[in-house]
C-alpha cells in the first residue's frame, strides 16, 4: 500500500554547529542526547553530538530543529539504488 509521493523538498541548514534546521522530514526514528535519526524525503539522516535536543518538530510541515553540539551529519545510502541486490531486496 502506497500513499502520496513525498515531496523532494529537503534542506539542511547548520548554524554554527549548534542548530540544525531540517525540512522534508517524514518521521523521527529515534533520538537521545547523542543521536537523532530521521527519515527525510531524500533518505535517512543521522545527526550526532552532545546534548542534542529537538526544539521543534512538525511532521505536517516536515520541519525539525535540533539544538546542541552537533559533531556529525550523515546521510545513509538510499536503498532504492540500482543494481541486482537493490532490486532483489528493495
Amino acid at each position: 500500500m502506497q500513499g502520496a509521493q513525498p515531496s523532494s523538498n529537503h534542506s539542511l541548514t547548520l548554524e554554527g554547529r549548534s542548530v540544525a534546521t531540517v525540512t522534508g522530514v517524514e518521521d523521527v526514528d529515534c533520538f537521545n542526547e547523542q543521536i537523532v535519526v530521521l527519515r527525510t524525503s531524500l533518505g535517512a539522516l543521522t545527526l550526532t553530538g552532545e546534548g542534542l535536543n529537538i526544539s521543534k518538530l512538525n511532521l505536517d510541515d516536515g520541519k525539525l530543529i535540533v539544538e546542541g553540539e552537533i559533531t556529525a551529519v550523515e546521510y545513509a545510502q538510499s536503498r532504492k539504488s540500482g543494481g541486482f541486490f537493490g532490486k532483489l531486496f528493495g
